[in-house]
């Protein structure tokens, strides 16, 4: 599926481009449907696009509450402000969850392209104890790591597939609604309108 051509995608890589001495800006909120009904929000890092589409990568750890959120309901937004051009982009898709266990051979070497692509610190996180539970351990484990070796049962990449990008640009006073639909041959069409701010 071409998606390349997706009419919001330049307008984030510009904002990208324009904000990337602060370092911030490759952090965005992932929000999604808690198990108890309610929003369930947190920051996550951007970890790139997947190739040759518009659909956006974030690396987390299997064992984190988002995980059974999103298996329980697998729509998500995200809200993403650049403080440089007070532009912010919300946007709204479905998320896969990549596992080790996926059966997709496509989609386990961009779990593992992903894994690689993090620093060796930030893969070290994945060998600590349960995200989220109580605190056993006074003082701080320490974990190794060969850099060669491919992911752990814990790394797990979330790929959202946009349908939904409300961008609005503070300093313009701008506002544009895209919404994509599936063409009858299955490409992303998207359409764009001028919105209220």
């Amino acid at each position: 599926m071409g998606t390349a051509a997706a009419p919001w995608k330049q307008r984030l890589v510009q904002a990208m481009e324009s904000n990337s001495r602060l370092r911030h800006s490759s952090y965005f909120q992932l929000a999604t449907i808690g198990l108890n009904g309610r929003p369930s929000n947190r920051t996550v890092v951007f970890r790139g696009f997947q190739e040759n589409s518009d659909k956006i990568q974030i690396n987390t750890d299997i064992r984190t509450r988002k995980i059974e959120e999103l298996k329980h309901c697998p729509f998500a937004e995200i809200c993403w402000y650049f403080t440089d051009s007070w532009e912010q982009f919300r946007i709204n898709g479905r998320i896969d969850v990549i596992d080790g266990l996926d059966p997709d051979p496509v989609k386990l070497q961009i779990r593992e392209k992903s894994w690689f692509a993090s620093s060796v610190k930030s893969r070290l996180q994945y060998l600590g104890p349960n995200p989220g539970y109580p605190c056993l351990e006074k003082q701080p484990m320490e974990f190794s790591l060969d850099p060669s070796t491919g992911p752990v049962d814990a790394f797990c990449l979330l790929v959202l597939d946009p349908d939904q990008v409300d961008y609005l640009n503070l300093k313009s006073n701008q506002r544009l609604m895209f919404t994509c639909k599936l063409s009858d041959n299955g490409e992303k069409c998207w359409t764009s309108e001028i919105v209220n701010p």
